[in-house]
Order: C-alpha cells, then sequence, then structure tokens
C-alpha cells in the first residue's frame, strides 16, 4: 500500500512540474526575440530542442535576474525530463516524440527570451553605472 501511495504522490509531482514549466515556458512562446539575440543564438524563426545547450551556455555569460533564478534550473530539468521521455517512451509512441520535440524547441526558445532579457538588464545596469 505504501508503495501504491508513493508512486501516486510522484506521479502527482511530476504532473505537477511539467504543468509550472509550461506555465513558465507559455508567456516568452509569445515575445520577439531581438535581432541581437537571433544572430547570436542563430534562432531565425523557431527555436529548436538543438539549441537550448548553447542558449543556456551564452545565458551563463550574463549577470543574472534576481527574479528569473530557479526558472532557468526548472527548465533545464524540464529540459532533460524531455530528454529522457525522448530516448525512452519516445521511441514507442511516435506521437509522443513529436510532443518532445516541440517541447524541446520552447524551452530553448525560452532560454533564448531569456538571454534576451539579461542582455536588456545589462545594458540597464551598465547605463545606471554611466550616469553616476
Amino acid at each position: 500500500m505504501a508503495t501504491v501511495i508513493f508512486l501516486a504522490s510522484m506521479a502527482a509531482l511530476l504532473q505537477l512540474f511539467i504543468s509550472y514549466c509550461r506555465s513558465l515556458i507559455a508567456p516568452s512562446i509569445k515575445q520577439p526575440l531581438s535581432a541581437e539575440v537571433r544572430d547570436v543564438t542563430g534562432i531565425a524563426q523557431g527555436a529548436s530542442g538543438e539549441d537550448f545547450v548553447r542558449v543556456i551556455q551564452l545565458l551563463h555569460l550574463c549577470p543574472e535576474r534576481p527574479e528569473e533564478r530557479g526558472h532557468i534550473r526548472a527548465i533545464g530539468a524540464y529540459f532533460r525530463l524531455l530528454n529522457f521521455v525522448r530516448s525512452t517512451v519516445a521511441r514507442i509512441v511516435p506521437a509522443l516524440l513529436a510532443w518532445t520535440e516541440m517541447e524541446r524547441g520552447q524551452c530553448a526558445y525560452f532560454a533564448a527570451v531569456a538571454l534576451d532579457r539579461r542582455i536588456a538588464f545589462s545594458r540597464d545596469m551598465l547605463a545606471q553605472q554611466i550616469d553616476v
């Protein structure tokens, strides 16, 4: 009985985590990327899952914004979960493969939008320091 309760709890927690990550990603999908970020990341129209690691590396080069600290880590964990699903279950279910690819691309786009915000944040910080 304890095992059943544990498995049900883990399934509910996983569902909550996926919903949380998708709620973080949803607003960023509607935001256009600046030309600078499109050039740096190579993302013209839509992002693919292959872009995620490179965009995250670029993201770590910029100063963090205090309000997004946990968001990037959560999306990184979600991306790793999607990679796991893609390499295991999605091989059996083709519809799941298409969904994981779409979600991985949205994770990469989220990271690119976060990069855009960090660049703007860095510019604002620099402008404040110059004004002082």
